[in-house]
């Protein structure tokens, strides 16, 4: 028999984002030139984590503090470095009109291929 609280602690796991895996022993990186083009491509992990591209084949996972809740639907990010032109974790999304602070940011393999569903 479940428990009214361990039910509500099942539905709150299974409804949670699904992060991309990262080795516990993934270093934090940076990626310089960043106000230069460099992040040439994204791909929204959910509303909380994004692929980032860098110079066309370098892939970076950013893990977002909090909800960012346009990342899944946006064509276009800004970059927010306070200066330093240097994307790293203390850095920031411009999604639309939110701003999505990072956490961290880790060399990341490509983002999984969404798979296509066929009517039949």
């Amino acid at each position: 028999m479940l428990r009214p609280g361990l039910f509500a602690a099942l539905a709150l796991i299974a409804s949670a984002p699904a992060f991309a895996a990262q080795p516990k022993d993934a270093k934090e990186a940076s990626v310089p030139f960043v106000n230069h083009g460099t992040i040439d491509d994204f791909r929204a992990d959910g509303d909380q984590g994004v692929y980032l591209r860098a110079n066309g084949f370098n892939w970076y996972y950013a893990r977002l503090m909090g909800p960012c809740t346009q990342l899944p639907f946006v064509e276009h990010i800004g970059v927010e470095t306070r200066g330093i032109d240097t994307l790293d974790r203390f850095s920031t999304l411009i999604v639309g009109h939110q701003r999505c602070q990072l956490t961290s940011l880790v060399k990341s393999a490509p983002p999984p291929s969404k798979k296509k569903h066929h009517k039949g």
